[in-house]
């Protein structure tokens, strides 16, 4: 009797008998292997014509067996897959010179998506499942992955965002032998409902210049954008001109927090607290007229000291102050990219365990596992407040939203 059947595991474990959870799995494995058998057996009958023992016209007839070892999620099991004479016979259920069955790459892919390395899924299969995979063969699973994110990466998006965050995130990548730090672009839509989506994700070519992001708003108009109300960015090379080339409509915020991050990088520590608190001045002012009245007075009182950091915000001031356009729940968006920042921790999570990336693509594997991730999270959420955002943006962009009511 099987110890699959439930009455009769209960009927033996009252008798004292010993089971354990390993011999469940066994028994398992067994009834696996018969299964993979019988339906193999299955699928050569359908290509000779005929049942075994039975006689045809055909002049291929079977020609015994060959006997593989399985990996799968159970551990390792020995079946025979029935082969014919000519060698014309292909099974579908396991492949010819497949040794691992499907279901074992959906464990791998798992894996490797919850950040655990090829060589941490190596050892995890031999300690847990008892099998062996080599590096090479899991690495050669996970470029399902790729394959997925390169689909992902090209899918069709919304006519309009109302809101669009970029921001980068720097990982450690080997190429030619020398190991560099590359920028990742990650580009957050705000969708009409409030939720969130992630449009694309693009590795730094280092040259980020105009023409590198108008390539980049170039697809995604490709993939069917045609309006974005409002962009909040890093002040990034290049990019507003190509923002503007690609949407003329657009609004343009800059990112205060990595503006007040840049402006503070070369001052002493001693100093750090009282130039925060005299740049807070400026980017929570209740106006824009406000802001640079501050910004002014900050000026004349840095010349000797700072001058670079007022001259910084004199430069970035258009773009930097936009927010101050509308109201608080709006302000809070978009002054600057922390919307996006939920992404960015589960990225660092699950990089961790990764010094160096060998190769572009692994990196992006990676990026895109870390997508799907918080994906799932936002399905259940919108953008808090939108329920009085989305009226304000009725009001200040009533033209464009018309056209998607």
């Amino acid at each position: 009797m099987s110890l699959l059947d439930r009455q009769e595991l209960a009927k033996r474990l009252a008798n004292g008998e010993n089971i354990t959870p390993q011999s469940i799995v066994d028994e398992f494995k067994l009834i696996l292997k018969d299964v993979i058998e019988e339906a193999s057996n299955a699928e050569i009958t359908e290509h000779l014509g005929y049942d075994k023992h039975h006689t045809s016209d055909n002049t291929n007839y079977r020609n015994g067996y060959n006997t593989k070892t399985l990996k799968t999620n159970y551990g390792e099991i020995l079946v025979d897959i029935p082969r014919d004479r000519d060698g014309t016979f292909n099974p579908k259920l396991v492949k010819k010179r497949e040794v691992v069955l499907n279901g074992t790459d959906d464990l791998v892919i798992s894996l490797y998506a919850k950040g655990m390395s090829v060589r941490d899924i190596k050892s995890h299969l031999e300690q847990l499942y008892g099998f062996e995979l080599s590096e090479q063969t899991i690495s050669n699973m996970t470029e399902k992955i790729l394959d997925k994110a390169k689909e992902w990466q090209n899918r069709p998006l919304d006519r309009i965002y109302p809101f669009v965050i970029i921001d980068a995130t720097i990982l450690k990548v080997r190429i030619d032998g020398n190991v560099k730090n590359i920028a990742t672009y990650i580009m957050l839509g705000v969708k009409l409902d409030g939720s969130k989506e992630i449009l694309g994700m693009w590795i730094s070519k280092d040259c980020e210049q105009s023409v590198y992001w108008l390539d980049i708003f170039n697809e995604i108009k490709n993939r069917g954008v045609d309006d974005i109300l409002i962009i909040s960015t890093d002040n990034l090379s290049g990019i507003s001109k190509a923002i503007n080339s690609s949407f003329p409509n657009i609004q343009i915020q800059k990112c205060v927090i990595h503006q007040i991050r840049n402006s503070l990088k070369y001052v002493s520590y001693k100093d750090k607290k009282r130039i925060s608190s005299e740049l807070k001045a400026i980017y929570e002012a209740d106006t824009k007229e406000q802001a640079l009245t501050n910004l002014a007075e900050f000026k004349a009182r840095h010349q000797g000291g700072f001058p670079n950091i007022a001259k910084s915000w004199e430069n970035n001031f258009e773009e930097l102050s936009t927010y101050f356009i509308y109201p608080k729940e709006i302000r809070k968006l978009i002054y600057s990219t922390n919307a996006i920042e939920s992404l960015n921790s589960i990225i660092k999570r699950k990089t961790s365990t990764k010094a160096v990336f060998p190769t572009i693509d692994s990196a992006f594997k990676l990026l895109y596992c870390s997508i799907l991730e918080i994906s799932e999270k936002w399905k259940i959420g919108k953008i808090r407040g939108w329920d009085k955002i989305y009226p304000q943006l009725s009001i200040y962009f009533s033209d464009t939203l018309e056209k998607y009511e």
